[in-house]
């Protein structure tokens, strides 16, 4: 198969276009890494396995394949897909990074000098069944969700039926990523999932017949679980919105008995215990200083507080594996330069400073 994607040069594979609908079905079937089902997102690209029975999603850049999570195939299956896959990326001049990876990816494959890994932080994790423990041991969660429906904020599941249209979640999302200090970034954070619900769980908050928020959870079907995707909501929305929402989502997931739900990712969160690799010394060196200094743009600790509140099962812990005997800058790099909504790290970098710096010019005025 070949990339449709990729120039003609040496990386070249048998001319089979599995398409988009066989990567969902996929996705679907084997889908075991809480990301697996945001490969199908905007902006990547696909790589199948010869016998079809695999399917990767990542984006090429700076000599590097940074892939979603894990390839999604049967697990007995991932070492040879793992084999098959870096050995396309070497022919087609790049080294391949797994970013949010999980466990199993890091038992099977993070194994030197052919890999290194580094903990990128953690996730929180939830059964269902014990929300109604969270509940009862979080007094602060209970009086959010009660000041939410004290202002007639109501929770339903969306669907074409509902009297709600997507048009109207654009309208809150625009809002929603109006009001952000950074410029919208994408890969494993694309804002842009309402033009693909089929598979998706949409509860959306309204007072009366305004919306004020919505949540979107994405499958996780070989783990019968959800990953609550995006919780979006207006700036001036009730407060309590988003936990309104949350509990809304985790009290029908218990009804329809599904069995693990993460917020995701909290880059930088220290909650997971266990071993893992040391990160090596620059990368401990730039994580201090982002956590220490890197509020204006991102509130890691903001992020970790939030869902940290919700008093987690458990936190598990979230990696990236690169095929290099040394995890690289130049591998943080592709993978920023991924997120990164030009692939331009230093521009996105430059762009977030001019509109942090705009935002809190703003706030000195109002204040004045």
């Amino acid at each position: 198969m070949r990339m449709a994607s990729l120039p003609d040069g040496p990386f070249s594979k048998p001319a089979v276009n599995h398409g988009h609908e066989h990567a969902r079905q996929l996705v679907l079937t084997h889908g075991w890494n809480a990301v697996a089902y945001q490969i199908l997102n905007p902006g990547f690209d696909h790589w199948f396995a010869r016998e079809g029975d695999a399917v990767t999603g990542y984006v090429k850049t700076t000599g590097r394949w940074v892939i979603a999570g894990a390839p999604v195939c049967a697990p007995e299956r991932l070492p040879a897909v793992i084999e098959e896959l870096e050995t396309d990326a070497r022919q087609d001049g790049c080294k391949t990074c797994y970013f949010g990876a999980a466990l199993r990816l890091y038992e099977g494959c993070a194994h030197p000098p052919r890999h290194s890994a580094v903990t990128l932080g953690s996730q929180p994790v939830w059964d269902p069944a014990s929300w109604p423990k969270v509940l009862s041991s979080r007094a602060t969660v209970r009086a959010q969700i009660a000041r939410a429906r004290n202002k007639r904020v109501a929770v339903q599941e969306w669907s074409t039926h509902c009297g709600i249209t997507v048009q109207q979640l654009r309208e809150v999302l625009a809002e929603w990523l109006g009001s952000r200090a950074m410029p919208t970034m994408h890969f494993l954070v694309e804002p842009d999932t309402l033009a693909m619900l089929e598979d998706r769980l949409i509860l959306v908050a309204a007072t009366d017949s305004r919306v004020q928020g919505y949540l979107v959870a994405s499958p996780i079907p070989a783990r019968n679980g959800w990953l609550v995707e995006q919780i979006i909501r207006r700036p001036k929305a009730p407060n309590g919105t988003n936990e309104l929402l949350l509990h809304s989502a985790m009290e029908l997931l218990q009804q329809r008995q599904a069995s693990y739900v993460t917020l995701g990712l909290v880059p930088l969160s220290r909650h997971h215990t266990g071993s893992g690799p040391v990160n090596p010394l620059w990368l401990q060196l730039l994580f201090g200083w982002v956590r220490a200094h890197g509020k204006r743009f991102y509130n890691f600790e903001g992020l970790e507080a939030f869902k940290s509140k919700f008093a987690p099962d458990r936190w598990e812990p979230i990696y990236a594996i690169a095929s290099e005997p040394r995890f690289s800058p130049r591998t943080l790099w592709a993978i920023a330069a991924a997120f990164s909504d030009n692939k331009n790290p230093v521009r996105h970098g430059s762009n977030a400073l001019a509109m942090a710096v705009r935002q809190e010019s703003r706030q000195v005025l109002k204040k004045l």
